[in-house]
């Protein structure tokens, strides 16, 4: 029986195949697997494990994704650690000796696997980066890293190892391996204690501040830090447009946008630019295309979007005057939207002028940005002249989005 130590489900994308936080007592056996009780339940799960070796019930995982990335410096490993993980990897960095990093994102699987990945990584002098979430058995690989960089708002998680069950259920297993892993890898003996504490049907995610001063992580980057990640485990075309989507929910009213971005963003990724920067040029590829489509919309249509962006703009003026002023200069419906936190004005006015394709914003035009009361002032002016000059004063000033603001052209 192999040990596990995973989190079905973590990160939204793989459900089911290890019992994991806050899992439910569903479906067949289910009196069993809710049985974490005294002589019952342990009776229970030593006899659903018997049968499990039996009868062979233990669904096979996918097998994680591991590729090269950019420049042959950083390996991307995402997925469940399952047989013969650590093998593929020393594969790849046997055949790419000048690998520097190791990019996990991984809800766990076999600690055996995780710790085999942790002795290639330690063996090569590699340092580790989750660039999102490393849980359970992926810890084991991460703390072997000579520098252990986490992502700001990355999730490293923790729980005891377990068997899993015919029914579903944890039976948690010797964690002694565990704890000499952690402990020889330099974490505070109360933090590792605390980790193999915590029960294997739950999951400890410790802030930050804890994981730094227990030495599991020696340093936190942001995402302009190391080649994006965020496709590690979906680089396809629709794992491309799922990943615009949630950076830009406003798109999901014009598919034939997100296609365009997809394409342009998956590149990003092939290449080796960094998320931050990635994410910049979809913003700003965004604003444009959306200034440029509801530029040619109906009139009634174009004074909305003049209102919200004014809105917008007052709004910010107190507290960002810069962005108020971009917000103008660009007709920028992306950061308007985000300013009012209103979820709905901008995806409707999207769908109202029926965008259906985002091209690359035009070369910088070197002219810098007008301050935030002059767009204002603009804007006002245009949107109070009477409706019938009103629309087309307003689209005057949208079509300037062709024209990016000095402060922007360092962007991709």
């Amino acid at each position: 029986m192999a040990v596990r130590a995973g989190t079905a489900g973590w990160g939204g994308t793989r459900l089911g195949r290890v019992l994991g936080a806050g899992a439910a007592c569903l479906g067949l056996g289910a009196a069993l697997a809710c049985l974490d009780r005294p002589a019952v339940g342990a009776a229970a799960a030593a006899l659903s494990l018997r049968l499990e070796e039996r009868l062979g019930t233990q669904t096979p995982a996918g097998p994680a994704r591991i590729g090269l990335g950019p420049h042959g410096r950083d390996i991307r490993l995402a997925g469940e650690l399952g047989e013969g993980t650590a093998e593929r990897l020393r594969a790849i960095l046997d055949a790419n000796p000048h690998a520097e990093r190791l990019h996990l994102t991984s809800e766990g699987g076999l600690v055996a696997e995780g710790q085999a990945i942790g002795d290639l990584v330690a063996a090569r002098n590699l340092a580790t980066y989750v660039p999102d979430y490393c849980v359970s058995a992926c810890t084991l690989a991460f703390v072997r890293g000579h520098r252990r960089f986490l992502v700001e708002g990355g999730r490293l998680g923790f729980h005891a190892p377990y068997e899993a069950g015919l029914f579903g259920q944890a039976v948690q297993a010797d964690g002694v391996p565990e704890r000499t892993a952690y402990l020889a890898a330099g974490l505070d003996p109360a933090f590792v204690t605390e980790a193999l504490a915590t029960a294997s049907a739950d999951l400890w995610v410790p802030d930050t501040g804890r994981l730094l001063s227990a030495r599991v992580v020696t340093e936190t980057v942001d995402t302009g830090r190391f080649p994006d990640s965020t496709l590690d485990d979906d680089p396809s075309p629709a794992g491309a447009r799922a990943a615009i989507l949630r950076a830009l929910p406003l798109l999901g009213s014009a598919p034939g946008a997100v296609a365009d971005l997809a394409a342009w963003y998956a590149e990003a990724y092939r290449t080796g630019r960094p998320e931050a920067e990635s994410v910049a040029g979809l913003r700003r590829r965004a604003a444009a295309g959306i200034a440029r489509g509801l530029a040619q919309a109906d009139a009634s249509t174009v004074l909305d979007a003049g209102r919200l962006l004014l809105r917008a703009m007052l709004a910010a003026r107190d507290g960002d005057r810069e962005a108020c002023a971009r917000i103008g200069a660009g007709a920028d419906l992306v950061e308007a939207g985000e300013v009012l936190g209103d979820g709905a004005a901008v995806p409707a006015l999207v769908a109202r002028a029926g965008i259906v394709a985002v091209i690359a914003p035009l070369p910088d035009s070197g002219v810098p940005a007008r301050a935030c009361a002059t767009e204002i002032h603009a804007y006002a002016r245009a949107l109070a002249k009477a409706p019938a000059e009103a629309a087309p004063a307003v689209r005057a000033l949208m079509q300037r989005a062709g024209r990016p603001v000095r402060e922007a052209s360092a962007l991709p």
